[in-house]
């Protein structure tokens, strides 16, 4: 793959992971703030263990393409 694609992969690839991470906190906040209210958090906790899968790929996509880049 050339470097220009891999590089312009990784920029968009690294803006992911970052909104992913906002993402991340908000649900986490969420289920703060739902269990504060002492009301249920099944649905707010399978949603944030299928947003921290799709982290773990987006980081697994990262490590790739940074591994492409090593000499």
């Amino acid at each position: 793959m050339d470097t220009t694609v891999t590089f312009d992969k990784l920029r968009q690839i690294e803006r992911d992971v970052v909104e992913g991470e906002r993402q991340l906190a908000k649900q986490e906040a969420l289920i703060v703030e739902l269990k504060r209210q002492r009301q249920e958090t099944t649905k707010a906790g399978a949603e944030l263990e299928r947003m921290r899968a799709d982290q773990r790929l987006r980081e697994l996509d990262r490590q790739c393409l940074l591994s492409r880049l090593q000499p």
